[in-house]
């Protein structure tokens, strides 16, 4: 059998529909091409140039196709730049009926594993460049990481605020960047959505999150002062490593927090503060730092109950510190809450 990811219970629900619906979604998916289409979205979020080269068929006739599975509601598109990715809609009665039928596809279908097969090369081509942007990137960021506390201890308290007090079905990724807080936390999510300002992050982004087999990740590329993606929709979101870039910390939180669900929580990284000037000169750090007041104050401006401030201090903070050697930085982390009960609204889609 084809193996497609399984139909969750809030999609068995809305399987439920109109005659005239279902006739609609078995006429679009009921093509060969489309058909081949579509189980490689369910597969990979993928570009019209990538499933030319995987089809081996026009830019035209595959844009057509792709017309049809958008309006029937099989497929899903958002714009990064010039680029257009596509891929398989997770909700609605279209889309669980299409998981059935993927279901009962053979696997070993020559088309379908021939599909497979140059889609695995598109995945090789993405991978190759993402390494690539990593041994350019890695001396930047090697320079930052050994000035604090391992990333290792960083990534369990981050785990340890989104999993305590509360479900993280539901999961979001303000400014993710290459993608690493999306492999941690998104295997705890049902669904999760990464977004950045930069197309060239997403596709590193995009690449890691194929190689680490993570298929309930949705990237988008926006604004972290007008987020695409709909209020009340979101049961963890986190800002991680973002804040000293910006010229407005207030406003971007005040912007995380409207997409919060009710009880919705909200977890911040970044650093406290220090006197790094290099982090300033050579990594465009706008804030070297922030006092752990100033961002506990930006979420109660925001309508947020604070739970948690925390410092994770290097080992060596102190004895720099008295030396003169170089400056250890101490990573701060912040945990909110929206204070409306969770059962006042009913649950949205994370992604519009």
């Amino acid at each position: 059998m084809y193996e497609a990811p399984a139909v969750t219970q809030s999609e068995a629900t809305m399987a439920d529909a109109p005659l005239a619906e279902v006739l609609a979604s078995l006429a679009a998916i009921g093509e060969e091409t489309r058909l081949r289409v579509y189980a490689l979205l369910a597969e990979a979020e993928l570009a019209v140039s990538e499933l030319v080269a995987i089809l081996g068929q026009s830019q035209p006739r595959v844009s057509r196709h792709l017309k049809l599975l958008l309006e029937a509601g099989l497929v899903e598109r958002h714009r990064e730049g010039a680029w257009a990715f596509f891929h398989a809609a997770q909700g609605g009665s279209a889309a669980a009926l299409a998981r059935v039928i993927l279901e009962r596809l053979d696997k070993n279908d020559a088309v379908l594993a021939g599909d497979r097969a140059r889609l695995a090369e598109v995945r090789a081509a993405r991978a190759a460049q993402a390494q690539k942007y990593f041994a350019e990137q890695a001396p930047v960021w090697n320079e930052t990481r050994r000035l604090h506390v391992p990333e290792a201890e960083v990534e369990a308290a981050i785990l340890q605020a989104a999993l305590e007090g509360g479900g993280c079905d539901r999961l979001l990724d303000i400014g993710c960047g290459a993608g690493r807080m999306l492999e941690l936390l998104a295997p705890h999510a049902e669904r999760a959505v990464g977004v950045d300002l930069s197309p060239a992050m997403l596709g590193v982004a995009r690449a890691q999150l194929e190689q680490a087999g993570l298929r309930n990740v949705q990237l988008r590329q926006g604004d972290i002062y007008a987020l695409p993606v709909e209020q009340d929709s979101v049961d963890v979101a986190i800002v991680y490593q973002v804040l000293h870039y910006l010229d407005n910390p207030a406003r971007a939180l005040r912007e995380a927090a409207r997409v919060l669900a009710p009880g919705g929580r909200l977890i911040v990284v970044d650093f406290a503060p220090h006197h790094c000037e290099a982090l300033r000169e050579n990594h465009a750090h706008r804030r070297l730092g922030f006092p752990a007041a100033e961002v506990s104050s930006y979420l109660r401006d925001a309508g947020l109950d604070l739970l948690a401030q925390r410092d994770l201090v290097h080992c060596e903070f102190a004895a720099a510190a008295k030396s003169g050697a170089e400056e250890k930085l101490t990573v701060s982390l912040w945990l909110a809450r929206d204070p409306r009960e969770a059962a006042m609204q009913p649950a949205a889609n994370i992604a519009n």
